[in-house]
């Protein structure tokens, strides 16, 4: 959406629109699960910029007015690994530590 580039559908993040009280809300859908038309687009910050300025977030999804991203802007923003998923390693575990 945001740079045109062609990829996979696994290298991508489909993203959908949630109607809310104020009008329309994008989500990020790494499962691929939610219900609704969706919009592909690359998991990178520079890719995400380009889609808001060229404001391809409405036409994609066939909404109308201006689609508030602040939620996938959080997710798109958030550290990565190499996998492309959030990265963990910053949450503590208490798997497999003695009590």
């Amino acid at each position: 959406m945001g740079c045109r580039r062609r990829a996979p559908a696994s290298e991508l993040l489909r993203i959908v629109a949630i109607r809310e009280e104020t009008g329309f809300s994008l989500r990020p859908d790494p499962t691929r699960s939610l219900p609704g038309r969706g919009a592909n687009l690359h998991p990178d910050p520079a890719c995400f910029a380009q889609a808001v300025r060229r404001r391809a977030f409405g036409r994609a999804l066939r909404v109308t007015g201006v689609p508030d991203h602040g939620a996938l802007a959080e997710h798109v923003h958030a550290p990565t690994t190499t996998s492309g998923q959030p990265d963990r390693t910053r949450v503590a575990s208490k798997v497999g530590r003695p009590t």
